[in-house]
């Protein structure tokens, strides 16, 4: 599942709308609105990120809307099991939103857990919207761009550039492994589907060595000198989409120091 929404957002963020703009602006836009929605908490600051982003990956970079509501639904199911233990709680005393008697104990919840709760989930999601805002319309090129711009260690990078490249080999790999053993009545029982992950495991390891060893001797034969260097498209930043970050963040601003002085 994680592979195949991999390979769906590789192919969204080619065909986005937003693509031809500039990566560091779509970087800058990212980086600052995480950052006010996961420091301030609000459900407000989280109900207006998500809003917009989802605006601007949906109208503006013409990714489907029912599609991108798929995405969103990965992380929410996630969010919500996991918020459930914050709600529920097992307790001698009842609180004020429910209480299950069970015996001489209660399975019961309070509204101010309830709150905490959505205000979690709410928050999570609005920070996963700006990733798949920046991740739908930012190919990795164009990030690894920004990030050399950054001065990040070049280590990094190319750490960054190998792993991505792996991870499609690798799952080009197992999917074909997959098929194999399905056609062999390898996942028959849950005893058999045990043994035939095992065994895929182990030859996944196997090839990643041998195709790490292959692309290493092929960097080699092109004159590799310890930096890998990739091609990148220049989208010259334009100053009406630089006021428009700047006018939405320091609205962000605005309402976090508003909601603090209440």
């Amino acid at each position: 599942a994680k592979g195949v929404l991999m390979i769906a957002i590789d192919q969204l963020c080619y065909r986005s709308k937003l693509r031809y703009h500039n990566a560091g602006e779509k970087f800058a836009f990212t980086t600052l609105t995480l950052l006010f929605c996961v420091v301030s908490r609000s459900v407000v600051i989280a109900g207006i990120v998500l809003v917009t982003t989802g605006i601007l990956t949906i109208y503006k970079g013409g990714i489907p809307f029912f599609r991108y509501l798929k995405f969103l639904t990965v992380p929410l199911v996630f969010l919500i099991l996991s918020t459930v233990a914050i709600v529920l709680n097992v307790s001698k005393t009842p609180s004020d939103l429910f209480a299950l008697s069970i015996g001489s104990w209660y399975l019961t919840g309070s509204k101010a857990s309830l709150l905490y709760a959505v205000q979690l989930i709410l928050t999570a999601l609005a920070s996963v919207s700006c990733l798949y805002f920046f991740s739908f319309s930012t190919p990795i090129t164009d990030f690894i761009h920004v990030l050399q711009k950054l001065h990040c260690p070049r280590l990094i990078i190319e750490l960054m550039l190998l792993i991505y490249r792996f991870i499609f080999i690798l799952m080009e790999i197992s999917s074909a492994i997959t098929t194999a053993q399905n056609s062999r009545l390898g996942n028959k029982d849950f005893i058999t589907s045990c043994k035939s992950f095992g065994f895929m495991a182990s030859a996944l390891l196997i090839r990643a060595i041998k195709k790490s060893n292959l692309l290493y001797d092929a960097m080699e034969s092109r004159c590799y000198d310890g930096t890998i260097r990739v091609l990148h498209e220049n989208f010259p930043p334009k100053r009406r989409e630089i006021l428009y970050i700047l006018l939405f963040e320091t609205f962000l601003l605005a309402v976090t120091v508003i909601l603090r002085l209440r």
